[in-house]
């Protein structure tokens, strides 16, 4: 009878079961519970990829957060007494943005541990601004394939993926190499100056620190003013302005590609090009304006007016690192200063303002227009328009941010339009050159200069993963129509 029919019978329920020996029984697992650190680092893994900006203001916020606690501290400051929240504040942003505007005087204000506070904030804004902004750009890349916008370059061989651990591992070893070297120049020239084996050491490495960070801090009691004519001084400052500002990315394409050039990414060659032109040009105007101004440049021989010409070249793109007195020059030369901070440095670096690879493609896409050409090309590469648009969006976003602010300190100050000016782009391009006005600026005044130097440096890098971020594809468009320009 078939046990299954309606009204069968049903096996005995001693039977014993079928045994299959070929088989084997198949083991089930218990579901793994992630514990707390695995649920942890997987939100932090789920919001670099899915929101990488969001990320990274997050995480430059906290940085800035935690310094200003300690500078806080009564222990922070010289006179054994808890500085101002609105002081602890500024020069924490200032810190970790890699600015160098100062509310304080950095020498004689902080304590020793004050000021290895700030040194440990410079560093870790410096590397971190870098490495964040790499590790951003590589989450676009990820996504969508637009580190090329970012970049400004249509071919950006540390886009791939395979490469962040040799990005990362570029980032330090530079990081920490430029130190060094910095540090080995001043270091005995400190000592040959007089000063005691602690302080000589001392100021040599947090000078090094702040040069090559284009964090514009100064440590020693004095200023800089003594080394007016101290080229063993002005040289590493050029020098190592210069090479944080380039960026990691044109570093390590330089390491790879130095003996062939033409084999340089295009970013790299829009970077190195822009750079030095304007560094070139910045110097030979800034010394002609102020190769006869009596207050400054002026009393100076012709050797050292050539120096500090190159410097102020270099240290108004973000090192802020300025050995005469900024309130003396012209207020011309301020406007020209304007200019260089608000451009700023190389994309991923130390630099600060809208970058040097944003002006180059916003100038090769005026040039392209002005020549009826089709498409906007450089050195043999075509580059899209997307970039063009990211590249506008960045400047006018930028544009506005100190707008804004040098509105709010108008309102709230009683200082010149040019000076208020300055200070602002100075805060935005994370410069720290400064006429002079920082310290007696109100704490209002001092709150909105740290909002800009915090947007300022994070500001430019997610406003571009972001918008890159939210491109998307419409397979419906409206009907073109072109409104009239100009």
């Amino acid at each position: 009878m078939d046990p299954f029919a309606p009204g069968g019978e049903t096996a005995p329920r001693d039977t014993p079961a079928p045994s299959y020996p070929d088989i084997e029984p198949i083991a089930i697992h218990q579901t793994h519970e992630p514990t707390l650190r695995e649920r942890f680092r997987g939100k932090i893994d789920h919001w670099a990829k899915t929101y990488p900006a969001r990320l990274a203001m997050i995480v430059f916020a906290s940085i800035i957060a935690v310094t200003t606690a300690l500078l806080s501290l009564p222990i922070a400051t010289q006179s054994g007494q808890r500085a101002p929240f609105a002081d602890a504040l500024f020069n924490a942003t200032s810190a970790v943005a890699v600015t160098g505007l100062a509310s304080v005087d950095t020498a004689n204000y902080w304590s020793l541990f004050g000021q290895i506070v700030l040194a440990t904030a410079i560093s870790i804004g410096g590397m971190g601004v870098m490495t964040m902004a790499s590790i951003l750009g590589l989450a676009v890349s990820r996504h969508l394939g637009l580190t090329q916008r970012m970049l400004a370059a249509t071919e950006t061989k540390t886009a791939a993926l395979g490469q962040v651990g040799s990005l990362l591992r570029m980032v330090i070893l530079t990081a920490f190499a430029m130190d060094f070297l910095l540090f080995a120049v001043l270091f005995p020239r400190f000592l040959a100056l007089g000063y005691e084996f602690t302080e000589a050491l001392w100021y040599g490495i947090f000078m090094a620190i702040s040069i090559f960070n284009n964090a514009g801090f100064v440590v020693i009691p004095e200023g800089l003013e003594q080394f007016t004519s101290d080229l063993w001084v002005i040289a590493p400052i050029v020098v190592g302005t210069a090479v944080g500002a380039l960026g990691f990315p044109v570093i390590m394409d330089l390491t790879r590609n130095w003996k062939q050039p033409r084999h340089l990414t295009l970013h790299s060659k829009l970077t190195i090009t822009t750079y030095v032109t304007l560094a070139i040009v910045g110097s030979l105007v800034i010394g002609g304006l102020e190769w006869n101004n009596s207050n400054g440049m002026g009393l100076l021989p012709v050797q050292d007016k050539i120096a500090h010409s190159v410097l102020a070249g270099v240290n108004g793109r973000s090192s802020g690192i300025s050995i005469l007195d900024e309130g003396q020059m012209h207020a011309t030369t301020w406007w020209i200063q304007d200019a260089l901070m608000f451009i700023g440095g190389g994309s991923a670096s130390t630099g600060g303002g809208i970058k040097v690879t944003t002006l180059a493609v916003l100038a090769l896409a005026v040039l392209a227009e002005a020549r009826g050409d089709r498409d906007i090309e450089a050195f043999g590469r075509r580059i899209n328009s997307s970039t063009v648009r990211l590249a506008v969006a960045v400047t006018m976003i930028g544009a506005f941010l100190v707008g804004v602010a040098t509105m709010i300190l108008l309102a709230i100050t009683p200082y010149s339009l040019d000076r208020l000016l300055f200070e602002a782009i100075s805060a935005f391009g994370t410069c720290g050159l400064s006429t002079g006005i920082t310290a007696s600026l109100p704490d209002a005044g001092k709150h909105t200069l740290s909002a800009l130097m915090y947007l300022g440096r994070t500001g430019p890098m997610t406003i571009a993963a972001a918008l890159a971020l939210r491109e998307r594809r419409r397979v419906i468009r409206q009907p073109q129509e072109n409104p009239i320009i100009g």
